[in-house]
């Protein structure tokens, strides 16, 4: 059923956009070509869909982009159209009530011109999001004040990344970039915050060394999201899911990455230290409910300064902020910003994922606690991001009166 109501959408869709290019040129040929794209676009989709069973990986994930590419194109015709379609229906009527006899006003080519350049818009940047914007990595500077941060703290520079999702890699030079640029921060720690699979453990086959790479001068901590518990795919057996876990996390110890899994460690500076706690994924409605915050912090004194890791930022909106014990900083990813949206430093910051969750891409201050939302280091599901660029945090912990 899914799949009908999905194909008769993109044929709906894909007629009356042909009605533009219709009012431009009326050859034969043309119409062929328009048919020919059409069914070759969403036939190889449902090709790939079928040969994959359903998962996101590069093949399906691409025919997925060369869809949204072109649909969303036509959408943009479609609503040009039909805008012009109501004109010309409530012209007509005015006409067949004023004694003129009904007549609606013919299509006007100037409109279907203007629909075909705007088109382009959406079909270019779908483009280079698939080609060029996946790999476009941001690093994102901020500064936090917090008063109680321990005075060996002050000036400390923290790096998080997050949602590799190494399955969907298809490019070793731009990935080695990235990494590249992170080490270049140069900062006192790197937090990982989730999602490192797509699905499988064997996904880092091809990866761990490059980010075992990865250095800070204490250290590398990371945890778990969604996506690494081998939830989104069908295992022969439940000991083959639990393999699979096993060897992912075995993954974490081989780069040299310190994995918490509701527990917590302390980082440590002149005799002065501050928590870092990491818990399991813990997600709001249907995701996996995994964390226990509780057991991380256990032995935690409410004293201690706290920089929590927890992958899905809803944890942080249902539980954390006003959590009995005070976690100043949180990190989290999960989001990708929807991998989509528009952002202007001090403008506009908008994604269709602000509809999702509360909090989805930067920084937020509720209750005198803060909480980081990493736009992502990969991709999934659409192999690219329009907008929203693959990000590195860097967070500098500075001492002093608390400001946003």
């Amino acid at each position: 059923m899914r799949w009908l109501l999905f194909i008769a959408f993109y044929l709906l869709i894909d007629i009356y956009a042909y009605q533009a290019l219709r009012s431009l040129n009326r050859s034969w040929w043309l119409t062929i070509i328009y048919i020919l794209v059409s069914i070759a676009v969403i036939g190889n989709f449902i090709y790939q869909w079928q040969s994959a069973g359903g998962g996101f990986f590069s093949a399906i994930g691409f025919a997925f982009g060369i869809v949204l590419a072109f649909l969303l194109a036509k959408i943009v015709i479609v609503l040009f159209l039909f805008g012009q379609d109501i004109t010309r229906f409530f012209i007509g009527v005015f006409k067949a009530f004023s004694g003129s006899g009904y007549s609606a006003p013919g299509r006007r080519k100037f409109v279907s011109q203007l629909a075909l350049g705007l088109a382009a818009i959406p079909f270019v940047s779908v483009l280079y999001g698939m080609f060029k914007g996946k790999y476009d990595f941001r690093v994102l500077n901020y500064t936090l004040h917090f008063e109680d941060l321990p005075d060996a703290f002050d000036g400390y520079r923290i790096a998080q990344i997050s949602d590799v999702h190494s399955g969907s890699f298809d490019n070793h030079e731009k990935v080695s970039y990235g990494i590249d640029l992170l080490n270049k921060q140069k900062t006192d720690v790197v937090f990982f915050t989730g999602d490192l699979v797509n699905n499988m453990a064997t996904e880092m086959n091809d990866w761990k060394s490059l980010f075992s790479t990865i250095k800070a001068k204490d250290g590398v901590y990371s945890i778990l999201g969604n996506h690494d518990y081998g939830d989104y795919v069908d295992w022969s057996s439940a000991e083959a899911k639990a393999q699979n876990l096993k060897k992912l996390k075995a993954t974490h110890a081989e780069m040299g990455w310190d994995l918490l899994l509701n527990e917590h460690r302390y980082l440590e500076k002149n005799g002065e230290k501050i928590a870092v706690v990491g818990v399991e994924n813990w997600g709001g409605g249907h995701f996996k409910k995994a964390g226990d915050l509780d057991l991380a912090g256990k032995n935690v004194a409410d004293k201690d300064f706290k920089i929590l890791l927890s992958h899905d930022p809803s944890h942080w909106q249902e539980k954390v902020k006003n959590h009995n014990k005070f976690y100043h900083l949180t990190l989290s990813g999960h989001t990708h910003g929807m991998q989509f949206g528009i952002e202007i430093p001090g403008f506009i910051k908008w994604s269709p994922a602000k509809y999702r969750y509360k909090n989805w891409a930067g920084i937020y201050q509720e209750n005198q606690r803060y909480i980081n939302v990493n736009r992502g280091f990969g991709y999934l599901a659409f192999p690219g991001r329009v907008g929203i660029w693959p990000e590195i945090s860097v967070i500098e912990l500075r001492k002093g009166k608390a400001s946003a």
